[in-house]
């Protein structure tokens, strides 16, 4: 196994290389920078003339070495992130690594909780609707697995957020703490306001997760159960209970365990669209502007730790998968 993992690390190198490039390549295609869209705002909302304006975005653009050629560019932000120097975001007007590492650790916390929930959501009913199959309960939670795919994150958003208003009188919705809890220094009161603006965001990224992950669970038990030494183990005597979650349950989570490498990258963009419709200060709405005013470094590095993310939750997918089933050994 400690062979398997130095040589997944080793091969993650040049594959997060190649993330970097292609990433910079395509923030990088549309024509103009950050330095053209300020040199029309301070044509039009800041008085000065096109040639002064100009003027002054090729003076930005000298200092921070925007017209340099491509790979000049690259080079510079390549080469800075060995140094921890992520560039410098534009926009913000501060250090990337300043601006991605504050808003990081909720998004994370989002997405983490989320994938807890979705889990454990989906793999419980799931359980039941494959040993209910056809029942009342199974269509029931079946008509939930498909609303719950199909409705996008940010209508869901939007639906509890009108539901909040309007049904239950809670004025309170958006963002993580309350207006008079945010500069108040960290307390019990203060957990609790989190926790309780903490919850919504993280049902509406888990919900998708949750009909997902209940619909794996149902499709490949009920295959298990089909199986021959599953009705060789009923035919011994032993107890469904025993069957089912000592035997069966456990090749059925299989599919489950390897999506969940992939299951991390995928509820951070759906945290974006959910943090910018309940306003959660987290990377979401930073990394959209990020994209629409070509702020670069702060895009380009936002990628790079996504596939960090990615290639990290795919090497524990691996060892928990070894860990699940002990006939899989990557030796």
């Amino acid at each position: 196994m400690v062979g398997y993992l130095v040589k997944r690390v080793l091969y993650s190198v040049p594959l997060l290389l190649f993330i970097m490039f292609i990433s910079f390549v395509v923030i990088t295609l549309p024509p103009g920078d950050y330095m053209s869209a300020m040199q029309n705002r301070l044509t039009q909302a800041g008085g000065l003339s096109v040639a002064e304006a100009r003027q002054v975005a090729d003076q930005l653009r000298e200092m921070y070495g925007l017209d340099k050629p491509f790979f000049a560019q690259f080079g510079k932000w390549f080469c800075g992130i060995f140094r921890g120097d992520f560039g410098y975001s534009f926009r913000y007007r501060k250090p990337v690594f300043d601006m991605i590492w504050s808003r990081l650790g909720w998004t994370v916390l989002i997405a983490v909780c989320a994938m807890c929930f979705s889990v454990v959501g989906g793999v419980i009913p799931g359980i039941y609707s494959a040993t209910h199959q056809y029942s009342f309960g199974d269509n029931v939670l079946t008509i939930f697995s498909f609303l719950g795919l199909s409705i996008p994150n940010f209508f869901l958003a939007l639906a509890a957020i009108y539901f909040l208003i309007f049904y239950t009188g809670v004025s309170s919705i958006g963002g993580l703490f309350s207006i008079e809890m945010v500069l108040r220094p960290w307390s019990w009161a203060k957990l609790l306001d989190l926790m309780s603006h903490l919850w919504l965001p993280i049902l509406v990224v888990g919900v998708a997760g949750t009909a997902r992950n209940m619909r794996v669970i149902r499709a490949n038990l009920l295959d298990v159960l089909g199986q021959q030494y599953v009705q060789v183990a009923r035919a011994k005597g032993l107890k469904e209970r025993v069957v089912i979650y000592k035997h069966a349950l456990r090749n059925a989570l299989q599919p489950l365990v390897m999506s969940i490498g992939m299951s991390l990258p995928w509820l951070i963009q759906g945290e974006m669209a959910t943090s910018i419709v309940l306003g959660v200060p987290t990377t979401g709405a930073m990394f959209l502007l990020a994209l629409q005013d070509q702020d670069m470094y702060l895009a380009g590095s936002f990628l790079l730790v996504l596939a960090v993310i990615t290639v990290i939750g795919n090497l524990l997918a691996d060892i928990t998968l070894a860990w699940v089933d002990p006939r899989i050994r990557y030796e």
